[in-house]
């Protein structure tokens, strides 16, 4: 048996923080299956359960439709190298054109999605955007990209960012974490989109670290704690929940922009994911209605919010 007093300390680990990665990129190959299977477990006991069930259809449906899609055309290494080297994402969403890949990605899933069951308004929307000539979609796409939808075409535009996010998450996929830089605490350093959500995750080796997701690549970056994703502000920070819950969700709002996103405490609850979660949490977005606080985040599925 050895001697407790006779062990010595490896100087090499003294002071050894561990570093959380910048990003983690998403596997689209099980992204949405995993949105599909929290969406129906959450729709059992919401009171948003037709919603959050025909949400979980449509994520079945990113999921269905990946098989033998042709492969995404990536940027060059010219494009990565200018990127890194400017501080700017990588897939430029202003440079962004449908391709053939792109057409049957929002074709395969606008088929897909045709036999879900739907309220009326959302068979005529999906009718609508199969309809589209290819400058509406055009159109549709670059709103989406832009994040800015007109109210009036909602439903329209959820079938479409449904099927960006496919295309997106599997270019995203492709990239090099470690080239990835900043482009801002709110800005996907992959695709330069919005966050969705905020994750305080529980991974080994990034234990209660933060991470915005993105509405739209499904990328996932670091930015500390206790600071306003929006404008980066660390005075004022505050958080609001709905009374008696479990703690899990909450408004991260902020005094000096007077914008709030969800931080969602995934080291609580492993299950939570940073979309599902936020379209379910909607009883806390109508609490901070009554609020000086607005929504800053972005989530194509719980527009008009």
């Amino acid at each position: 048996m050895t001697n407790p007093s006779s062990i010595q300390p490896d100087p090499t680990v003294i002071g050894r923080v561990p570093s959380p990665p910048f990003v983690r990129l998403p596997d689209p190959s099980t992204l949405f299956e995993a949105r599909r299977q929290r969406l129906e477990a959450l729709a059992q006991t919401s009171d948003l359960a037709p919603y959050l069930t025909f949400i979980a259809g449509l994520s079945a449906a990113q999921h269905r439709i990946q098989n033998n899609l042709l492969d995404p055309a990536f940027p060059t290494e010219d494009v990565l190298t200018r990127a890194r080297e400017f501080g700017m994402p990588p897939l430029d969403r202003n440079r962004f054109e449908i391709d053939a890949v792109v057409s049957q990605t929002l074709n395969r899933l606008f088929d897909a999605v045709s036999t879900l069951e739907k309220p009326k308004e959302a068979e005529a929307a999906l009718a609508r955007v199969k309809d589209a000539t290819r400058g509406g979609i055009e159109a549709m796409v670059r709103d989406v990209l832009d994040n800015s939808i007109p109210a009036d075409a909602i439903a329209e535009h959820a079938y479409v960012a449904a099927g960006l996010q496919v295309h997106f998450a599997r270019l995203a996929n492709k990239l090099d974490a470690e080239s990835l830089v900043r482009v801002g605490d709110g800005a996907c350093p992959s695709c330069g989109g919005p966050p969705v959500s905020s994750l305080v995750v529980g991974w080994m080796g990034a234990e209660g670290t933060r991470y915005c997701a993105c509405s739209l690549c499904g990328v996932l970056w670091n930015v500390v704690r206790v600071k306003c994703v929006l404008c980066s502000s660390t005075k004022g920070i505050g958080y609001k929940e709905v009374e008696g819950g479990s703690g899990t969700i909450k408004a991260e709002c902020c005094d000096a922009c007077h914008g709030y996103v969800k931080i969602l405490y995934q080291q609580k609850d492993v299950a939570l994911d940073p979309v599902a979660d936020d379209i379910a949490s909607l009883g806390l977005d109508l609490l901070m209605r009554e609020s000086e606080y607005r929504r800053g985040s972005f989530n194509p599925f719980l527009l008009g919010v």
